[in-house]
């Protein structure tokens, strides 16, 4: 079991360090970007378009991390009136629909994944697939984590920062 932790971990490391790098080359695009355009009158004719793929695979990925570390939208001040087994209940119902989001993912982002395979992008010349690869990739995270939680497995990484409360 030891051996399973240490892979899942590992996976979900290189799955965190791929969103940050994302984030990173997209606010260095950007940056590059607005810089050229600004100083020079010249942008670079890929600049758009990848800054447009990063920000999908940003977004995507950053969804799956927010389901790992519990920042998903909650309304805790109304289930805070229910008691705790109907919140656990609740919780397990919550685990479910969020397993079924990302089974959703999975189905069709694999499918937009294979229908766009034969057709690239205008300035970088990829195949337009690369754009919707992140879906079932994120799917598949977002099933993962979303089975831990219902099985009451913590799934957090980071500890939450309070702030003077």
């Amino acid at each position: 079991m030891n051996v399973i932790r240490k892979v899942g971990l590992f996976i979900d490391s290189i799955f965190e360090k791929f969103t940050l790098l994302a984030l990173l080359a997209l606010i260095f695009v950007v940056t590059t970007q607005v810089t050229t355009r600004k100083l020079f009158n010249f942008v670079f004719f890929w600049s758009e378009e990848i800054t447009l793929l990063l920000l999908a695979w940003f977004a995507f990925m950053a969804i799956a991390i927010g389901f790992r570390e519990y920042i998903h939208l909650g309304i805790d001040s109304f289930t805070n009136l229910f008691p705790k087994s109907f919140n656990k209940v609740l919780d397990k119902i919550i685990s479910a629909s969020i397993f079924a989001f990302g089974l959703y993912l999975v189905i069709q982002g694999w499918g937009f994944t294979v229908l766009m395979m034969e057709s690239t992008l205008p300035a970088t010349k990829l195949p337009s697939s690369v754009t919707y690869a992140v879906m079932p990739i994120t799917g598949i995270m977002i099933c993962v984590y979303s089975l831990l939680q219902f099985f009451n497995i913590n799934t957090t990484r980071h500890k939450e920062i309070e702030e003077g409360m």
